[in-house]
């Protein structure tokens, strides 16, 4: 077993200042932050109408996995729209889209039976395929490389560069050879600079730089916010008698209490292969509830234990969602860029699928830039581009469409009845009002502060691990294939290093230690003060979630870029 990397006083926030190093500038006119499904997406975009018009535009996609791929998780079963628009040939190309989605099930699962249920037409995955999203977002990266877009995978973006006037001029890559007091060792590079006339975020699901830039630049209106979801998965590799290539099985209720969102999903891929997980909203209310032991019983439930006995683990991995719908969405565009994919929060929660609009979204944002930097030649005198015209096209695309239907679905089961309240809804909504009705539901509250004091709940009996079908949190780990350089700055930085020992651990039980999926976080015995607690970050074992970050009540956690090419190294994911 693989021991942890420990941090024996919670790392805060960095006072040493390399900033003013000299560094290297690299000029392009496109900076695309991110190597996922929207910033590839964007990247091919822009290369394919230079290419078109005979015309030149400089691309670069900087991607903090140590290759292409590397971080991207997923269900995944994908809709394939997006990719025709790029590739019209997908399939003569070789694009790893192996499985059609055949059949579609919907069960209730109780604590020991499962139920069908009717299936939402939202939910209907005919025309899909059942794929592994890292290796899809790897074939991307190759024909992005082909198109000349330079890919730099292993290279994590630290820094937003902002003008005099507030615009966006680009990033800043991440230091290497710092050691954990944020001091340069001998092996030290800072950064560089990558300039660009538009910058586009594609971070993902709560970028590290773009909650900064949001916040500076204030793209949210006042009381508006994201709401998240945490997704676990594994693939497996199952008994052929038991394979059926092509099912897409969702699943409601246990292990999941009513007033607690989430579901499950089972789907067939090819070659006997099963990705499997469970979806928790980060709303919930106990803090003694843990997602991953929650997975855990969702195996050990005879409907899935059924399947995956006799089988083998292939992977496992972790990582937050978006789950806001359209009354999260940030401003789309400010001064010298935009937000493109689950960055910006596109997911659609009731289809549970957000590749095809992160992927488009990124299409549409390339449209734009591409219009201003070479049709219209702007941003050659250092004036900001403003990408109004990306928001605008954003407003009459399939993207708000979908969004604009499915707008209450979510919020709908913060009602009293919960899981049933949003049942009730959703199914007359998705089936009958499609969204055509006068008013739109808000979220109650951000998820760090839906957690409920301790007090206020029993702690949860989880049942331990069975080494068959149920693993212990530190095996799941091991097959992440996640690394961390050991002298290196700890990653995860905390504004205050006492909060976590006076107010989460009294008042919610120190939920770090049940909300982080792979082992992150933990309470233990303060050997400098006998009788007490001290808060230990175990940085080595991230899988770059980002769940701490929101999840945490007193939002003390700060989820920074280690090196880049650090954290999981997911296959088949």
């Amino acid at each position: 077993m693989r021991a942890f990397s420990t941090t024996r006083n919670a790392q805060v926030e960095p006072t040493v200042d390399l900033k003013s190093e000299p560094r290297e500038v690299m000029d392009y006119d496109v900076v695309i932050v991110g190597g996922g499904p929207a910033g590839l997406a964007a990247g091919i975009r822009l290369k394919q109408q230079a290419a078109k018009e005979d015309k030149e535009i400089n691309v670069v996609v900087v991607e903090k996995g140590g290759e292409i791929g590397a971080h991207t998780l997923s269900g995944a079963c994908i809709e394939t729209g997006p990719l025709e628009e790029l590739f019209p040939d997908w399939k003569e190309q070789g694009a790893p889209l192996n499985q059609p989605a055949l059949h579609d099930q919907m069960k209730l699962l109780t604590a020991k039976h499962a139920f069908p249920l009717p299936h939402p037409p939202q939910m209907n995955n005919e025309g899909n395929y059942i794929v592994s999203l890292s290796n899809v977002v790897k074939w991307l990266g190759e024909k992005a490389e082909e198109l000349g877009v330079d890919v730099f995978p292993g290279t994590a973006a630290s820094d937003i560069i902002f003008a005099p006037d507030g615009s966006v001029h680009g990033i800043v890559t991440n230091d290497a050879g710092v050691d954990k007091g944020f001091k340069p060792k001998e092996s030290y590079t800072p950064g560089i600079e990558l300039r660009g006339k538009v910058t586009l975020f594609a971070e993902g699901c709560h970028g590290s730089l773009t909650k900064g830039l949001i916040r500076k630049l204030k793209l949210r209106e006042e009381g508006q916010f994201q709401t998240y979801g945490l997704g676990i998965k594994e693939v497996w590799e199952v008994d052929p008698v038991k394979h059926s290539p092509g099912d897409v099985i969702h699943t409601m209720g246990y292990p999941l209490n009513y007033s607690t969102y989430g579901g499950g999903f089972i789907y067939h891929m090819e070659d006997n292969k099963v990705s499997l997980g469970l979806v928790v909203g980060l709303d919930y209310q106990n803090p003694y509830l843990s997602p991953y032991k929650e997975f855990q019983r969702f195996k050990a439930h005879p409907f899935v234990t059924n399947l995956l006995k006799g089988g083998r683990v292939l992977s496992y991995g972790a990582r937050a969602l978006v789950e806001g719908g359209l009354q999260s969405l940030p401003k789309l565009f400010f001064p010298g860029g935009a937000l493109i994919g689950d960055t910006a929060g596109f997911l659609n929660v009731p289809k549970i699928k957000g590749t095809h609009n992160a992927m488009k979204s990124g299409i549409l944002a390339a449209d734009s830039a591409y219009k201003a930097i070479v049709t219209e030649s702007k941003g050659q005198d250092g004036t900001p581009i403003v990408m109004a015209d990306y928001e605008e096209a954003f407003k009459a695309s399939s993207i708000y469409q979908e969004l604009y239907e499915v707008r209450n679905v979510r919020p709908s089961f913060h009602s009293p009845l919960g899981m049933w309240g949003g049942m009730m809804w959703s199914g007359l909504d998705t089936m009958f009002l499609k969204g055509r009705v006068p008013f739109t539901f808000q979220h109650a509250h951000p998820d760090h502060a839906m957690l409920q004091p301790a007090a206020m709940h029993q702690p949860i009996d989880y049942p331990k691990p069975d080494n068959e079908i149920t693993f212990d949190l530190l095996t799941s780990v091991s097959r992440t294939g996640t690394n961390h350089a050991e002298d290196q700055p700890v990653h995860l930085r905390l504004k205050d290093s006492t909060v976590e020992v006076k107010e989460n651990l009294p008042l919610y039980a120190g939920p770090e230690q049940r909300f982080c999926p792979a082992g992150v976080y933990e309470y233990v015995d303060d050997e400098a003060n006998p009788g007490k607690k001290r808060f230990q970050i175990n940085s080595q074992n991230c899988i770059h979630c980002k769940t701490c970050d929101i999840k945490d009540p007193a939002q003390n956690i700060n989820w920074a870029v280690p090196e880049g090419g650090d954290g999981p190294q997911y296959v088949d994911t």
